[in-house]
């Protein structure tokens, strides 16, 4: 199952940033829907760096990003201001002043657990991820130096994040691997999508809970199933035919 990041563990992705008004680093932690071309720089079969992946890109090439074009990190970053999207944190380009624009750390093929993804040999697992992500301010400190650095970064909750937006698990029944496995005909594995039902009205609980301990709504849930449904049931409305 995929899985998302804050504080604790949640399926599919989590994405720190500050509102849009005071748009400063943005910092992106997750798997393959979020990934933007760090596992091309790891020696692994969780790959999108050919074809068809990035057709609708704007270089028309893959990019690493496990999409057709933008993903949901890019279209955020646009949203808050950003200069550019983040780029990967493996990514050599990651120098200079590029670093104030934050950083992904996600991996395709990571899961919940560490053992998630084993067949995919080398990803990066969420608790490296965070590794990373202390290693990138270090990095950002020596340029800006620590007082800059910690106005910079938002952290997890505990330092200070201003928003962790938290998915749930998108129809797993329709992922074009499980469908190469377990259809016949084209349509969605219907356990894949009851396993999915059941699970994320629990993570939406589980946010509520911690929003409600904290008192405040830091954590804030997209869902991801409902999304990634209509594109499949009316895809029409987002240009194809």
């Amino acid at each position: 199952m995929h899985f998302s990041f804050t504080a604790l563990f949640f399926p599919l992705f989590a994405l720190l940033a500050p509102p849009p008004a005071d748009a400063r680093a943005f910092f992106v932690f997750g798997d393959s829907l979020v990934d933007n071309g760090n596992n091309n720089y790891l020696a692994t079969t969780a790959r999108a760096d050919a074809p068809p992946y990035g057709v609708d890109y704007p270089t028309h090439r893959p990019t690493g990003r496990f999409s057709n074009g933008l993903n949901i990190p890019d279209l955020i970053s646009e949203q808050i201001g950003a200069t550019e999207s983040t780029l990967p944190y493996l990514s050599p380009e990651l120098q200079g002043e590029r670093l104030l624009v934050g950083a992904n750390f996600a991996s395709a093929g990571i899961g919940i657990l560490n053992d998630t993804g084993l067949q995919f040999l080398n990803i990066i697992r969420i608790n490296k991820q965070l590794e990373y992500f202390e290693q990138y301010q270090e990095r950002l400190s020596s340029l800006i130096g620590p007082d800059q650095t910690q106005r910079l970064v938002n952290r997890l909750y505990e330092l200070g994040a201003r928003r962790v937006m938290v998915t749930a698990t998108g129809p797993l029944g329709c992922v074009p691997a499980e469908l190469a496995l377990r259809s016949r005909d084209g349509d969605c594995d219907v356990e894949l999508l009851r396993a999915a039902n059941l699970f994320n009205p629990q993570v939406i609980e589980i946010i509520r809970e911690l929003n409600g301990q904290i008192g405040s709504d830091v954590f804030v849930s997209a869902n991801a199933f409902r999304m990634h449904m209509d594109f499949i049931s009316n895809p029409q409305l987002y240009g194809k035919p």
